[in-house]
């Protein structure tokens, strides 16, 4: 029998050994949290996934020289909030080499245990003196109970925390995996401004946690978008530490690591800066997963269908035509296309629909009061593309396109 994942509470301190802290350091001119510590147990295993960009700040370069070097073998991250840390010369890595070595000092750890995220405007240096000053009270700081604490402290335009815990018996034995993520604008695939935490309480050799952890990133981080925009310090870090799981059992922990990483990507593209839905892409008959993913990816990227859901309006030429470009070769004679519960197309051809139910639809997911049919509900709107026979399917994720992205976004830094 398939195991069952069931939600608890705690966040990426739930896992056994996890421990969190966070305190307002004086980082951020709103006095919110600002600098926060996720510490794994001893012997714990990290996985790491970073930006694809060229231009990245010097923590994430660091990141993963340390997991590389070491094996994948971290204790600790250390994130700072309100400064990017990118594009700052060599400053950048001067400053992420002074926190995480006087962090590891506090804890007892060597330098190369600890690694450091941060997460602001660009081009902007951490004020070093006022980190430093807050390493001894984040150290005290550490507790079982800190997960939510932290999950408030790594936000930038946020408007809402994201965390979430899930538990499962596998083998007669309780498995915890937690999470914690931020992310609003400058979302896109390829890995955006956002930073993921991954905890889990099962020993999983480093290779196969590697592998484990890309996989649930392609399948969530990787395929959400807000704005097509990609960043300079996208990191998701993944900790395992605890008794080794028998071969049987990894793949039910991959599904639930899957499952944890598609709940906080979803979080991030609800999140997304002016939105007031999130847009489900569903896409089946393609010929791999790897094209389904990539068609949804791109029909959740498209500004016009973005703009049309926002409008309410059912503009499914924009769907198809995004599909179009994708890059994924299929039939466009085969194509069927759902909005919710509304076909519009089959077999490449339009068919009638009631154009003002399909826009009351669109308005009842944005008030979040869609509760019908057979999909997400609430403020998903769901589209849902048929591409042809093959065995390939796959999701993404995004959000309408407002006129408060624009002024979000105007105003930035000014």
């Amino acid at each position: 029998m398939t195991p069952t994942w069931h939600p608890i509470p705690g966040g990426v301190t739930a896992p056994a050994g996890f421990l969190a802290a966070a305190i307002t350091a004086g980082l951020k001119p709103s006095g919110n949290p600002d600098l926060c510590l996720l510490l794994a147990p001893q012997g714990a295993v990290c996985a790491g996934s970073f930006t694809t960009s060229l231009v990245r700040a010097a923590c994430v370069d660091l990141c993963a020289e340390r997991l590389a070097a070491s094996g994948g073998r971290a204790r600790a991250v250390l994130t700072n909030s309100g400064q990017a840390n990118a594009c700052t010369g060599d400053r950048g890595l001067i400053d992420s080499l002074r926190a995480t070595a006087a962090l590891a000092d506090r804890l007892g750890l060597a330098a190369e245990q600890v690694l450091i995220c941060s997460t602001g405007v660009i081009g902007v240096p951490i004020p070093m003196d006022t980190l430093l000053a807050g390493l001894d009270p984040l150290a005290e700081a550490l507790s079982r109970e800190g997960g939510e604490a932290a999950a408030t402290a790594i936000l930038t335009t946020d408007l809402t925390a994201k965390q979430i815990a899930l538990e499962a018996d596998l083998g007669g034995r309780r498995v915890r995996i937690g999470g914690m993520a931020k992310g609003s604008g400058m979302i896109h695939p390829a890995m955006a401004t956002m930073l993921g935490y991954l905890s889990c309480d099962a020993g999983v050799p480093a290779p196969l946690w590697q592998a484990m952890v890309r996989r649930a990133v392609d399948r969530s981080f990787n395929a959400i978008t807000v704005d097509g925009d990609t960043s300079t310090n996208d990191t998701v870090l993944a900790f395992a530490a605890g008794e080794p799981l028998s071969p049987e059992h990894l793949e039910a922990l991959e599904a639930g690591l899957t499952a944890v990483s598609q709940h906080l990507a979803r979080a991030i593209a609800r999140d997304g800066e002016g939105a007031t839905c999130l847009i489900e892409v569903q896409v089946e008959g393609a010929a791999d997963e790897a094209g389904a993913i990539a068609v949804a990816r791109t029909v959740c990227g498209s500004s016009l269908v973005k703009c049309a859901v926002h409008g309410r309006d059912p503009n499914w030429g924009r769907i198809v035509a995004a599909a179009g470009r994708a890059g994924v070769v299929f039939d466009p004679e085969a194509v069927a296309l759902w909005l919710g519960e509304h076909q519009l197309m089959a077999a490449g051809q339009p068919l009638r629909f009631d154009r003002s139910a399909a826009s009351a639809y669109l308005r009842d997911c944005a008030a979040g009061t869609y509760l019908g049919g057979s999909g997400p509900g609430g403020d998903t709107v769901l589209i849902r593309l048929r591409l042809g026979q093959g065995p390939g399917s796959g999701r993404a994720w995004g959000c309408d396109l407002s006129d408060q992205y624009v002024r979000i976004n105007a105003d930035y830094t000014t």
